[in-house]
């Protein structure tokens, strides 16, 4: 797919998270938008899924291991056709199968139920796992944010795929460098994180989470490596493309009011 039409289909996931957030009331727009590229990336271009059939044995598996960014992934569902892209509104109501963090027994495309952070990386590290007892060739992508790798639990499941040389694991941090206490430095540095993975036996790659370029080229080369995962340590700014909300913490969990949605919105469709 050519860059132009993956930058038109970012600008509607972003659309998407803002318009979804602003209905519920609530939500986790600032890390949603600094992940839509990797969301539009991954669900246009890299992932092995089909919308008919998302329960195929064979199909590559997505984990959301911060699964409050449950808005970027839900638009990227329904864009990608999973369900209907009216259903986005409904995000957070009762009755809806949208809810704040991703249910892999009521979303459809959601392969791991997730929300309490620093947990996704080991159910993915177990599907990749199952893929080699298998000797199935799906692969499983992990998206993970720089303040959940604070959680020891992540480092844990990094030294077990490490040693256990899962070449069929990608792990993408979106490093925005900020959490919802301030910049991830500042809280409990994780940094450097791309030498951290390195010493759990990972093959890195420094990319601009926001080009389709550099992206593309990552998880190209990730395909090639062998006898070891990946990591993709994706540089991004939270809140990208609503200028209020970019690099600004105070973005990561509270939803625009009506002023605000329609300043974000305009901004949105003027690109």
């Amino acid at each position: 797919m050519e860059n132009k039409e993956l930058q038109r289909l970012a600008n509607e996931v972003r659309k998407e998270i803002i318009k979804s957030t602003h209905a519920a009331k609530c939500g986790h727009p600032g890390g949603s938008l600094s992940a839509a590229d990797i969301f539009t990336y991954l669900y246009f271009e890299e992932l092995n899924v089909n919308p008919k059939n998302p329960k195929n044995p064979d199909r590559d598996r997505f984990v959301l291991s911060k699964g409050h960014t449950a808005p970027g992934l839900y638009a990227a569902l329904a864009l990608r056709g999973f369900f209907p892209r009216e259903d986005l509104l409904t995000l957070r109501k009762i009755g809806s199968y949208l809810q704040g963090h991703p249910s892999m027994k009521h979303t459809p495309g959601v392969d791991m139920s997730t929300g309490s952070l620093g947990q996704g990386l080991s159910t993915a590290v177990g599907m990749a796992l199952a893929a080699k007892f298998d000797k199935k060739s799906y692969r499983t992508y992990a998206l993970l944010g720089d303040g959940e790798i604070q959680e020891g639990q992540v480092w844990e499941a990094a030294m077990f795929a490490g040693a256990k040389k899962l070449d069929n694991l990608v792990v993408i941090v979106d490093n925005n460098g900020l959490q919802i206490d301030g910049n991830v430095e500042d809280v409990c540095s994780p940094y450097p994180i791309d030498k951290k993975f390195e010493a759990f036996n990972f093959e890195v790659f420094n990319v601009d989470a926001h080009d389709f370029d550099s992206l593309r080229e990552a998880f190209n080369k990730a395909k090639e490596v062998k006898g070891k995962p990946v990591c993709i340590l994706a540089k991004s700014i939270k809140g990208k493309g609503v200028s209020f909300m970019e690099n600004n913490a105070s973005w990561h969990g509270k939803a625009t009011n009506d002023e605000e949605f329609e300043k974000a919105m305009a901004e949105l469709e003027a690109k």
